[in-house]
């Protein structure tokens, strides 16, 4: 089974590059054997969006904001491995 890239599409011209760098790094760190790849793309018009493969993990304008890193890593988690105890953050 192939593992999931997770991408994270931001704006460049409301400077979300080091929000987006940050999450990517917390992603990486907690789920590094589990994914294939945390891709960043840039893109304009206040999109933030993440995605698991076709799955939208969580967009800015549909979600109210940003995610915080609990809730990102939660929903990334119940995508990729359910049962996986997340420690401190399922606490």
């Amino acid at each position: 089974m192939a593992l999931p890239t997770i991408t994270i599409t931001y704006c460049t011209q409301c400077n979300w590059l080091l929000r987006s760098a940050w999450m990517t790094q917390e992603l990486l760190s907690t789920f590094g054997t589990e994914l294939a790849a945390v891709t960043l793309v840039p893109g304009t018009g206040g999109i933030f969006e993440i995605r698991a493969a076709e799955t939208l993990i969580w967009e800015r304008k549909r979600d109210g904001g940003f995610p915080d890193i609990k809730t990102l890593k939660r929903a990334v988690r119940d995508l990729i491995d359910p049962d996986r105890d997340l420690g401190h953050i399922d606490r």
